[in-house]
């Protein structure tokens, strides 16, 4: 069975700084594209960034404004989420997820496989 594990959420305060990660258990996802959604109480399962299998190209939500990097460790099976300048409405369940083929999409519909998600909460 494939897993995707992500960890590294809490509660912090506004303009903080977390590192999210994922770890994938299957090799084959770090050969394509993996991605970051995250989705809010009420609200629809949103893009958050997404890199692709060699770590050479990122896209990340345009409204963001590079407060996000991604990134991934191939050798460990893992991607980060680097999130700074945190704000309250950045809090969320973060979800890491995979594909198996080419080409970095950004609709949850374009990815196979998914974590069971890690909440980040963003309050003073």
């Amino acid at each position: 069975q494939v897993l995707l594990v992500e960890s590294g959420g809490g509660l912090v305060q506004p303009g903080d700084s977390l590192k999210l990660s994922c770890a994938a258990s299957d090799r084959t996802f770090f050969s394509y594209p993996m991605a970051w959604f995250r989705q809010a109480p009420g609200k629809e399962r949103e893009f958050v960034s997404a890199i692709n299998g060699s770590g050479t190209s990122q896209v990340y939500q345009t409204s963001l404004n590079g407060r996000f990097h991604i990134s991934r460790d191939n050798a460990q099976n893992t991607i980060y989420l680097q999130m700074d300048k945190l704000k309250p409405e950045d809090t969320a369940t973060y979800y890491c997820a995979a594909k198996t083929t080419d080409g970095i999409e950004i609709r949850p519909d374009d990815y196979g496989f998914w974590g069971q998600g890690t909440q980040v909460t963003v309050s003073s």
